[in-house]
C-alpha cells in the first residue's frame, strides 16, 4: 500500500508541475501578443523563444505563432 501511495503521490508532482510548466508558457505567448486561447491550444506544442524573437524583429505575433507551428 505504501509503494502504491508513493507512484500517486509522484504522479500528482509530476501532473502539478506539468500543469504550472504549461500555465507559464500561455502566460509568455500572451504577453507577446497572442490571444489567451491560441496560446492555450498551442503552449506545449511550439517553442515560445522563436516566437520571442519573431516578434522582436516586428514580425505580428499571429504570424510568428503560424512560422514556429
Amino acid at each position: 500500500m505504501t509503494k502504491r501511495t508513493s507512484v500517486s503521490f509522484q504522479q500528482e508532482a509530476v501532473d502539478r508541475e506539468m500543469r504550472l510548466l504549461h500555465e507559464w508558457r500561455v502566460a509568455q505567448l500572451v504577453r507577446l501578443g497572442i490571444t489567451a486561447s491560441l496560446a492555450e491550444v498551442d503552449a506545449d506544442n511550439v517553442d515560445w523563444h522563436q516566437v520571442a524573437r519573431l516578434v522582436g524583429n516586428g514580425c505580428p505575433p499571429r504570424l510568428a505563432l503560424r512560422i514556429a507551428r
